[in-house]
Formats: C-alpha cells, structure tokens, sequence
C-alpha cells in the first residue's frame, strides 16, 4: 500500500502496510510472517536473509528496503516509502 494511504488503524493484513503488495506478502508468507503483528521487534535483515535462503538465491536489495520499512512502522515509526531506507541499507550492508 501507498505510504500515505496507510492508517494504523486500518492495518489488519499484510497487504495494508506501506509498500507491501501481493508479492511482498507472499515473500513474507514464505518466511513465516503472516500478520502485521509478526514483525513487531523483527530484524529485517534477518527476514531478508530468510527469504534469500528460502528462494535459494540472494533477492533484490530493494526487498530489504522494503523490510526496513515495515519493521520500522510495526514497532511505531511513521509510515515511509520504501526508498527513504535506501541510504541505510547501502551504509549498513555495502555487499548488497
């Protein structure tokens, strides 16, 4: 979803958070997430790790944006597109 359509209270599935689709849904289905309430604490590079070796083969950088995010929002911040964790991510993880 849109980060500015999202409401937190609104948030019931996946699909409601910010910059989560179908697709991101299904990922993170893949990885044992099934409800927004699951990545409450959860370390997104942890996730992104799972789901490169639940695919067997590393996933696009972008996807861990996108982990960064929602972790990020389940456990209070803002909504934020994705993007806005770019810079993080190459700062924190340059190999990827």
């Amino acid at each position: 979803m849109n980060p500015a359509r999202v409401r937190r209270e609104d948030v019931k599935q996946l699909t409601d958070l910010p910059n989560v689709g179908p697709k991101i849904a299904a990922a993170l289905g893949e990885i044992g997430i099934h409800d927004p309430g699951d990545l409450q604490g959860a370390d997104p590079w942890v996730l992104y790790q799972a789901l490169c070796t639940a695919r067997g083969e590393r996933q696009d950088p972008c996807v861990l944006d996108v982990f960064i995010a929602i972790t990020r929002f389940a456990d209070g911040a803002p909504p934020k597109p994705w993007w806005a964790f770019t810079a993080e991510r190459k700062s924190r993880h340059p190999d990827i």
